[in-house]
């Protein structure tokens, strides 16, 4: 089993940055990838971004341009989620995620909601306006 433990979400403005972490424990050596989900009220999860557990390759969604940067803490085991410029359309739940790696087919597959393994709980992200 991999236990996921999201923190960072709060109540911020529109055009203000947040850092969400994700810390991974348990049967690290299964994982092949970290990802963030996000689901807004009324909205499907949808995928963010996700990054491999070896090396560092990463695959976004569209959406996410240039305003959120995935990367992560190999020694502390910790994945984060940078995002800037928020909008309020950004509110939402934010899931941490991960599954064994599907090598190059990780991002296609993330980006159409499937082989997650693991999900952590979440954590609320409001942007306002």
């Amino acid at each position: 089993q991999v236990q996921l433990v999201e923190s960072g979400g709060g109540l911020v403005q529109a055009g203000d940055s947040l850092r969400l972490s994700c810390a991974v424990s348990g049967h690290t050596d299964s994982v092949g990838f970290v990802a963030w989900f996000r689901q807004a009220p009324g909205n499907e999860r949808e995928f963010v971004s996700a990054i491999t557990w070896i090396g560092a390759s990463t695959y976004d969604a569209e959406f996410v341009e240039d305003r959120f940067t995935i990367s992560k803490d190999s020694p502390a085991n910790t994945v984060y989620l940078q995002m800037r410029t928020l909008k309020p359309e950004d509110t939402a739940v934010y899931y941490c995620a991960a599954g064994r790696s599907y090598g190059s087919d990780t991002g296609k597959l993330l980006r159409a909601g499937v082989g997650v393994n693991y999900w952590g709980k979440g954590t609320q992200v409001t942007v306002s306006s």
